[in-house]
């Protein structure tokens, strides 16, 4: 009994153990603050801890201390708001962009660029705050503190992220596409807008749905580059707000924010189904391609 206990224990191929209950316990320990957190932002009292009925007070409800009305609370979800969205318009076009370019050049000094271009991901985040706030005082002063200089703090930070995401698609997808698009006809950017974009789609995906959680959820930027709390985001604003008398208004704010976020997410993830049921489960546009194919 005791050799097929230790036989059982040892083998690494046999079926997991105790997988299912730490994968509960984990999701239990992640999970159950986050509802605690939301069910307090539908209390009806002031009280974050002690259960006082529902309602929408601290939403809606409150003439002057809801999220809908006080103007430090709305003004902080819009700026957040704000900055993800310029973060995803502009780093994953120029992370996809840097990232193909990264990918195919072969030349002197690509290893070293490619190493370069990670050293965000290595470099933590208040040194990044720090630095970019001394370049804009003493170098870039044209750059004024507050949402410009917080979208261009959030593009650099977030700029790695795509680049990986993108590489690690591109790496597994191979230059044969972008070949065979060539060998029917297709031009340089014909291979790329019709072979290997579709192929990107998830990847692309993926990486503004990272990009807008990271800037949804950056603090230490978005404080270092603020002007002032007409430009506070959310996460400066919970900070600020929690170390004095909070109301549950704090925990509306916090869930409409994980609910933008998530809402945000399954929208994209959604259009990549829809991309994806069109174009084909490869996901490449084969049929134009082939018609680009001389006679």
């Amino acid at each position: 009994m005791t050799t097929r206990f230790r036989g059982w224990w040892a083998n690494p191929w046999g079926k997991p153990r105790f997988l299912v209950l730490f994968t509960v316990l984990y999701l239990v320990w992640s999970i159950v603050p986050i509802l605690v957190a939301i069910r307090f932002s539908f209390n009806e009292g002031r009280s974050r801890s002690t259960g006082q009925g529902w309602s929408l007070r601290w939403y809606t409800g409150d003439p002057e201390l809801s999220v809908l009305h006080d103007p430090n609370l709305s003004s902080a979800l819009s700026q957040s708001l704000k900055l993800a969205a310029i973060a995803v318009l502009v780093t994953v076009p120029l992370g996809v962009a840097l990232a193909i370019g990264l990918t195919r050049w072969r030349g002197r000094g690509a290893g070293a660029a490619r190493g370069m271009s990670l050293a965000t991901l290595v470099t933590p985040e208040i040194v990044m705050g720090t630095a970019l706030l001394l370049v804009f005082i003493h170098v870039l002063s044209f750059v004024e503190l507050g949402t410009q200089a917080q979208a261009i703090g959030h593009i650099t930070f977030s700029l790695a992220f795509v680049l990986i995401i993108v590489r690690a698609r591109l790496l597994s997808i191979g230059p044969e596409y972008e070949e065979a698009a060539r060998d029917l006809g297709a031009s340089a950017w014909q291979a790329v807008r019709l072979a290997l974009l579709p192929l990107l789609v998830p990847a692309i995906v993926a990486s503004a749905i990272v990009v807008f959680a990271i800037s949804m959820d950056d603090f230490v930027i978005s404080h270092f580059l603020s002007s002032g709390t007409t430009t506070d985001t959310v996460p400066v604003r919970i900070y600020s707000t929690g170390r004095t008398a909070p109301t549950p208004a704090l925990n509306a704010l916090a869930s409409l924010t994980l609910g933008v976020t998530i809402l945000i997410a399954g929208i994209a993830f959604l259009l990549w189904r829809v991309v994806r049921a069109r174009r084909g489960a490869g996901g490449s546009t084969l049929q134009e391609l082939a018609e680009l194919r001389p006679e």
